[in-house]
């Protein structure tokens, strides 16, 4: 080799020996001037700026629309979706590995239970070295010095603020679902969620597959480990992933996930700006928003006229109400219900007497959020837009309208007493009736005086009649006033109309 040549050579090894000893020495030099991320490499920062702020993605798939970052993204994606290359099997299972990589880890971590990687703080250990280093650094690591502005998260770095902002409060990704209001960052996505979520729409521009079927149920799969995964889940009963706060079990373990960040954490990422009330799912925002400030109702009872703003309360009320099923009793009295957070509801309420809901405007309280909302809406805010069409009353609820109808106007007596003949219009009143009557119960005391009633109506009628001395209830026709509008209709029958409607069947006036 000449003179010339050797320099040259010399030159390269010191240039690339130089930049092994810049990168060695975690000296970082090159700030990023958006998210202030600090690079030993000014062409490392040039690179991160041009990918992550600028989303430049030069490297576009032929088959598709989706784009990369880098080549080797490019290729990984080309070999795993369009040409379905799962070379590397899995001997003990029927899962297959694009890589034999993640073949190695499934191995480890499924089949043997292997977690190499322990962290000395903690007794956690982790599959993955990359694990151990996220553990560490979002459980153990308590500098969080960027804010996010619109909630109350905190993040360890700007590059992560700006992350959770995009993805949580700013609606970047451009192509919307229409069926469910979820959005995608590219079109292809979009594409593969309405093919594996949504049925085929009859003006579809693309072609929809679902060519996996359930034999046990209706439900179609767009690809064949979901299929797997919906019989393992829903028909076969398993629940492999086991929170370690409670004896909770899912057969997700994205719900696994929800559970943990909702349940135990405590978190409500998703905010309404509407109203400001917050979720622990996306989903349940998405679902809350529809139903709530949109009015949306898309699903309709094929048995009765009702509509409702979710497929989920759809199947609970057609299971419940017209298939008669109630799998949850209660076992300290005999009633049965639906839907086991009715069950919850009723434990709570009526056997141990809570009432968390309290009304700021009176004394009132409520086992139960949507009683203390009727009852403000109803009582304090004189809203009653149910009016009945043979009288002048008005009602707060549909149902109460629908009771006096029957009761009053139809002469309707569906409750009957098991201990006597007497028949009711109103289960309250039954109840009451029963209460009073047949078990002796006399709960509203005068504190003026010993005596004790049966129903708080009476009582009050006392107080203000007896101590009092209130009448509020004149005759028309001569001047006198009375306490009890009874005693008055009494007093203008027997005086005024000359009704005598009980005869002495001991003694009888003679004539003669």
């Amino acid at each position: 080799m000449d003179k010339n040549g050797q320099n040259s050579d010399e030159v390269i090894s010191k240039d690339t020996l130089s930049e092994h000893d810049i990168v060695v020495s975690n000296d970082k030099k090159y700030l990023c001037d958006i998210c202030q991320e600090a690079f030993t490499l000014e062409s490392s920062m040039i690179t991160h700026r041009d990918k992550i702020h600028d989303e430049r993605k030069d490297f576009s798939c032929d088959k598709c629309e989706m784009k990369f970052d880098f080549r080797s993204h490019l290729s990984r994606h080309q070999i795993s979706v369009h040409r379905s290359c799962k070379d590397f099997a899995c001997n003990k299972c029927e899962k297959k590995f694009e890589f034999r990589s993640h073949l190695s880890r499934h191995q480890i971590s499924e089949h043997k239970s292997r977690k190499d990687f322990a962290f000395d703080q903690c007794e956690k250990k982790f599959v993955r070295k990359s694990s151990l280093i996220t553990h560490q650094k979002l459980a153990h690591t308590d500098r969080k010095d960027f804010s996010c502005n619109k909630c109350e998260r905190k993040c360890e770095n700007k590059s992560t603020l700006l992350k959770h902002k995009k993805i949580f409060h700013e609606v970047f990704k451009e192509y919307l679902c229409e069926k469910c209001a979820k959005r995608f960052e590219n079109k292809h996505n979009l594409l593969m969620h309405v093919k594996r979520v949504h049925e085929v729409p009859k003006d579809c521009p693309f072609k929809v597959f679902k060519d996996y079927s359930c034999e046990k149920c209706e439900r179609k799969f767009g690809i064949k480990r979901d299929l797997l995964k919906h019989q393992e889940v829903v028909h076969e009963g398993r629940k492999d992933y086991s929170c370690e706060k409670c004896e909770k079990k899912f057969g997700f373990k994205s719900n696994l996930l929800d559970h943990q960040r909702t349940i135990h954490e405590g978190r409500k990422d998703y905010v309404c700006y509407t109203c400001e009330q917050k979720f622990g799912k996306r989903c349940n925002l998405i679902r809350h928003h529809k139903s709530v400030h949109e009015g949306r109702k898309d699903y309709t009872c094929d048995n009765c006229e009702r509509k409702f703003g979710s497929k989920k309360y759809l199947l609970m009320h057609q299971k419940t109400v017209h298939e008669g099923c109630k799998d949850y009793a209660c076992d300290k009295c005999e009633k049965k219900f639906g839907v086991r957070s009715n069950l919850i509801k009723h434990l709570k309420t009526v056997h141990e007497g809570c009432k968390d809901y309290a009304c700021d405007k009176c004394e009132k309280k409520f086992g139960v959020r949507s009683n203390l909302i009727k009852h403000q809406k109803t009582v304090h805010e004189n809203c009653k837009d149910y009016a009945c069409n043979n009288c002048e009353r008005k009602f707060g609820q549909k149902s109460h309208l629908l009771f006096h109808q029957k009761a009053v106007h139809e002469g309707r007596k569906d409750f009957p007493c098991e201990k006597c003949e007497r028949k009711f219009g109103f289960k309250a009143t039954l109840l009451e009736h029963q209460k009073i009557v047949h078990e002796g119960r006399k709960d509203y005391a005068c504190d003026k005086c010993e005596k004790k009633f049966g129903q708080k109506r009476s009582l009050l009628c006392h107080q203000q009649t007896v101590h009092e001395s209130r009448k509020d209830y004149a005759c028309d026709k001569c001047e006198k006033k009375f306490g009890k509008k009874i005693t008055l209709i009494r007093h203008q029958r027997t005086l005024h109309e000359g009704c005598k409607d009980y005869t002495c069947n001991k003694y009888k006036k003679n004539d003669d």
